[in-house]
């Protein structure tokens, strides 16, 4: 059942919203937080026609078990909303944060090292065929190098198309990503070859399903929960023991891709101020300041690095919560 927006506020959300989806956005999650949006000031001002600092501050407050980046998924579209309102003519706080408490402040990624990658696709090379799973032997260590190679997100490896794929051009087309973005990704030549081998080796097999790496049960993608059971499989059979740091994930590998590439671009004595775009556009970041973040993880993954000086790079790195 569609929800039925009713605060003061319910011509400019529905205006916003059709704006957004005629540009091809489909918007859904940030619909979710227009809609408890809409709830606070039905429940909290009900009475209030304009969007005021008051009402920004209020929903600029992190909950207590909110994550960085969850709260600011939430904050964004409520800031956008106040700017579509502010190109009507129409007066409205761009809401800010008040306070973000210790429970949203940014965590370390885990940053794996050259021994956790050597044991962990040796794993993944190493998986048992299963019977029930088709070809999941020849999937688990394709996606994984993929994501690790080419610093993609969990789920845009899983989303991938046949058709996105140009293994001459050696180009990957990442569709609709993170902010509703399309950007393509170049492949080194060895991945391209494995996966133009991995293409070889499934020819002909759930060949009517469009993905790269097919769910053979539903004919369609894995799920999130697919990709996390299989690199846990991996993992745990890869004879890792011990690791320092935070927790791995399958993120990590987009996190290890950045810090290493920073690290390397460091060492050869490259200017990042001419680099640091180019990174950011192929990981498909947002912001700028999100690529840049990872310069300070250099000198902490990397001892060799630890007494590089940061304050050469203080234009481009952004502040980091303690």
């Amino acid at each position: 059942m569609n929800y039925i927006y009713q605060s003061n506020f319910k011509m400019y959300i529905e205006g916003f919203l059709e704006q957004k989806r005629s540009l091809g956005s489909p918007y859904n999650r940030s619909e979710d937080y227009l809609r408890q949006f809409d709830l606070m000031c039905i429940n909290e001002f009900p009475h209030e026609a304009e969007l005021t600092k008051e009402i920004g501050q209020r929903w600029g407050i992190a909950r207590d078990t909110e994550q960085k980046v969850s709260f600011q998924n939430r904050l964004a579209p409520i800031r956008e909303l106040a700017k579509y309102m502010l190109r009507l003519g129409i007066n409205a706080y761009i809401v800010e944060p008040i306070a973000i408490p210790a429970s949203v402040r940014r965590t370390i990624p885990h940053i794996f090292t050259d021994h956790e990658l050597s044991l962990f696709f040796r794993a993944a090379d190493n998986i048992e065929y299963n019977e029930r799973g088709k070809i999941r032997h020849l999937i688990v260590p394709v996606i994984f190098r993929l994501m690790y190679c080419c610093g993609l997100r969990p789920n845009e490896a899983r989303l991938i198309k046949k058709d996105d794929l140009d293994l001459e051009s050696r180009t990957i087309k990442i569709s609709n990503s993170k902010g509703h973005k399309d950007r393509i990704v170049i492949m080194s030549p060895d991945i391209s070859q494995l996966v133009g081998k991995y293409l070889t080796a499934t020819q002909g097999r759930f060949s009517e399903n469009e993905y790269l790496f097919p769910n053979w049960r539903v004919n369609e993608h894995f799920s999130h929960g697919w990709l996390c059971k299989m690199f846990w499989l991996c993992w745990n059979t890869s004879g890792i023991k011990i690791f320092s740091g935070n927790t791995p994930c399958a993120y990590s590998f987009r996190h290890t891709f950045a810090t290493k590439r920073l690290y390397a671009w460091m060492k050869e004595g490259k200017d990042l101020d001419a680099y640091l775009p180019y990174l950011s556009a192929y990981m498909g970041h947002e912001h700028f300041s999100h690529t840049a973040y990872y310069i300070h993880l250099v000198p902490e993954f990397f001892p060799q690095m630890g007494q590089m000086d940061l304050e050469r790079f203080g234009e481009i790195i952004p502040e980091v919560e303690a």
